[in-house]
């Protein structure tokens, strides 16, 4: 039986349109920018001066935040383009790609401060005091990651965009870390000299942890992992929802950035016609895409043997509502043959 991929945009879908996601990503990485950079100046001149090498550390992690919204905007740029001969499938795993670039910048900056903090405490040499500016510092600066961490998260989540809850969640491992140096230095400041370089090199084992998840998480999507076992169920009650349709089997799904791209059989009663039967698929494929973040769904329709009940059932009405206009290409023509 035909496979068949209706090309016609569908005029709503379930969350925020792309222009939308676009410029709140845009407004929101721009902030993250703007407090990233005055923080971690900020935090290395205090450091330096006041001999806190876990305030220096933070101020390293801040500087990786501030890469990473530089990431975040090029990527932004990048994956709202439409498709083109070398991408038929759009850009949208470009969002993918700069999350797992943010997983190996983190990795990285995490690698080097565990090395720096380790080298601190093993080494023989008196440390110098620090000075309480340092913890005044580091308040401050937990405080204003941790607000920053609130807005990131609300803005990625309103428009489900994975790369800017990553960016959040960043920026949350920051304001943790904060709170690490925060305590570490008033460990020092109580009498406790290796507390500072300790609390550094725990932030360097929070941020090497948070970049492995996200670049891990991003690696199997960038291997089509397929979406969780909620989401499959809700794909399956909009399918299996739509009139017509006696039951569906072969369901896949893919990641493609925020995204899902769906294929699925749907099983109908062989007595329809071929265009009753796309009518069917038309609005099984309009449902799923109005109510989850879905890119496309791929259908391809079997025969069944159907009772009278699943007949009436089955009866595709000539016009339904909400079925784009056929203007369809059909991609291929596969009979399906049972041994």
């Amino acid at each position: 039986m035909p496979q068949m991929h209706d090309d016609a945009p569908l005029p709503a879908r379930n969350g925020p349109g792309g222009h939308e996601r676009q410029a709140a990503s845009f407004r929101s990485t721009l902030a993250s920018v703007l407090v990233n950079t005055a923080l971690s100046v900020a935090q290395f001149v205090i450091g330096v001066l006041a001999h806190s090498s876990a305030l220096v550390a933070d101020a390293v992690h801040s500087l990786s935040d501030l890469l990473s919204d530089f990431i975040v905007l090029i990527a932004n740029k990048h994956s709202a383009k439409a498709p083109d001969d070398d991408h038929p499938y759009g850009h949208h795993r470009f969002e993918t790609a700069a999350s797992a670039a943010i997983g190996a910048l983190l990795i990285t900056v995490g690698a080097g401060l565990l090395w720096s903090g380790y080298v601190k405490i093993t080494t023989v040499e008196t440390l110098p005091p620090v000075h309480h500016i340092a913890l005044i510092a580091a308040v401050i600066t937990l405080a204003v990651k941790e607000l920053l961490f609130r807005y990131l998260l609300s803005v990625g989540r309103r428009v489900r965009s994975t790369m800017l809850i990553a960016n959040a969640w960043h920026a949350r491992s920051d304001a943790a870390s904060s709170l690490v140096v925060a305590v570490g230095i008033s460990a020092s400041l109580a009498g406790l000299p290796l507390a500072d370089p300790l609390a550094a090199l725990i932030v360097g084992l929070m941020i090497t942890r948070m970049g492995w998840r996200f670049f891990s998480n991003a690696f199997h999507d960038l291997m089509d992992r397929g979406v969780d076992a909620e989401t499959e169920a809700r794909l399956r009650g909009h399918l299996l929802g739509t009139p017509g349709v006696l039951g569906i089997h072969g369901l896949k799904t893919r990641k493609m950035g925020d995204m899902i791209w769906v294929e699925v059989d749907l099983e109908m009663d062989g007595a329809l016609t071929i265009l009753q039967g796309h009518a069917i698929a038309a609005e099984a494929r309009r449902r799923v895409m109005q109510q989850e973040a879905v890119l496309d769904v791929m259908t391809h329709f079997d025969p069944v043997v159907a009772g009278p009940a699943a007949q009436s059932r089955a009866r595709a009405p000539e016009k339904l509502p909400g079925v784009p206009p056929k203007n369809w290409r059909k991609d291929a023509m596969n009979e399906d043959v049972e041994p």
